[in-house]
């Protein structure tokens, strides 16, 4: 049953606060960044106050409630955490100094996060900009028990959102485990291939055409050619999300038109993606942009799904790494280099067998992830709940 606890406008226990220093060119500031749906305030950055066109800002101290006028409607509010002591913002922002006395700041840092809460900032007025004034917060009103009641529901909040954050920890744990399970057991087959009987050779024993994309600039216009480009390869897997489009003559299409089995590899990236691949094997006409290179094998010899997969490996990405060309921000491997990978290869037909039980493991792990999908939307279904027993005076 729920406690009779009196319910009190914030302007009760919290007081508007405007605090403006003068900016020192010479001094270096932190300034604060208000995360939305609730989600804390953060360090946006640290900036020298030569770089602050804004002469006046507000200081922030620790335990303040900060609302961001602009985005209060969508949750840009929360409790300057004892980091950010000091931070500064702009007049954009608004700060409230919490009544110590009366309200404990975690408890009104977790009444926040509630719907109830949020329901109160978003009936003031129909668009975001500008809706929420100080005096609207002031407005709002807060359940409020005796400060040793505040202080109990916030310790056993904080007991049930560390169990809940541990369990989040746990089913991402068990997720990344089972995604490098593919890929320990493809390293795994090829560092044995040698004493298999594989036959050893590099990857351009097995290479009969490669191309490097097009570098025209691709557009939105759908009624052309959908062109990859490098973030169209993620996890081994090509994403039609976000696709470019060219309009080709009939030159270009004649280089730069996929066939299935076609690999194409991300020879431009950060050290640590690139060499990244996929297999093209979609039905229909793409092509491919510059930071791609396509890669054609003989496949009478190379399952072309099997030669990926040893490519985005651990040992693939070694090799990668260490074969780079490292420009600003970015590295970089050629056709030259990547056609010079050491590869072990079986008879056709073993590598056709590998193929089918490397993908009965990865439908396995894929099984892992979605239930470990579902049980992490379970899991952040529960703290909404707790807060609303616990406001409700039932936990």
């Amino acid at each position: 049953m729920s406690k009779p606890w009196a319910t009190v406008k914030l302007g009760e226990v919290i007081t508007h606060r405007k605090e403006f220093v003068r900016i020192d060119d010479f001094n270096t500031y932190k300034r604060c960044r208000v995360q939305l749906y609730a989600k804390g305030i953060v360090l946006r950055d640290l900036v020298l106050g030569s770089e602050l066109k804004t002469k006046e800002q507000q200081i922030c101290c620790s335990g303040d409630f900060l609302v961001a006028e602009i985005d209060a409607k969508v949750g840009g509010y929360g409790i300057v955490p004892d980091e950010l002591d000091g931070a500064i913002v702009s007049s954009h922002y608004f700060l409230f100094e919490v009544n110590r006395d009366q309200l404990d700041r975690n408890f009104l840092g977790y009444f926040i996060k509630t719907p109830d809460f949020f329901d109160q900032v978003s009936a003031r007025g129909t668009t975001n900009y500008a809706a929420i004034r100080p005096s609207h917060v002031l407005e709002y009103q807060i359940p409020l028990p005796p400060m040793e009641e505040q202080r109990r529901i916030v310790a056993k909040i904080d007991e049930l959102a560390a169990k809940i954050e541990k369990a989040h920890f746990l089913r991402q744990k068990a997720t990344e485990e089972a995604e490098t399970v593919l890929s320990s057991e493809i390293s795994y087959l090829f560092s044995k291939g040698k004493e298999n009987g594989w036959n050893a050779g590099f990857l351009r024993d097995y290479v009969i055409d490669d191309c490097y994309g097009t570098s025209e600039k691709a557009s939105d216009d759908n009624s052309g050619t959908p062109i990859f480009r490098m973030g169209n390869i993620q996890s081994g897997r090509l994403d039609l999300r976000n696709l470019k489009y060219l309009h080709l003559n009939d030159r270009d299409r004649t280089k730069l038109l996929l066939e299935k089995g076609d690999i194409l590899v991300n020879r431009t990236n950060s050290a640590e993606l690139v060499g990244k691949c996929a297999v093209f094997d979609l039905e229909g006409e793409y092509g491919f942009a510059s930071y791609l290179i396509r890669l054609r094998l003989d496949k009478n010899r190379a399952e072309p799904r099997l030669v990926a997969s040893y490519i985005n490996s651990p040992i693939g990405r070694a090799y990668m790494f260490s074969e780079r060309k490292q420009m600003t921000g970015q590295a970089n491997v050629n056709a030259t280099k990547l056609k010079a990978f050491p590869i072990v290869l079986p008879s056709l037909t073993e590598q056709c067998r590998i193929v089918a039980y490397l993908d009965g493991l990865q439908a396995k792990v894929e099984m892992l992830k979605q239930v470990g999908a579902q049980t992490s939307t379970e899991l952040a279904a529960l703290l909404p709940s707790i807060l609303d027993k616990a406001f409700k005076g039932e936990l």
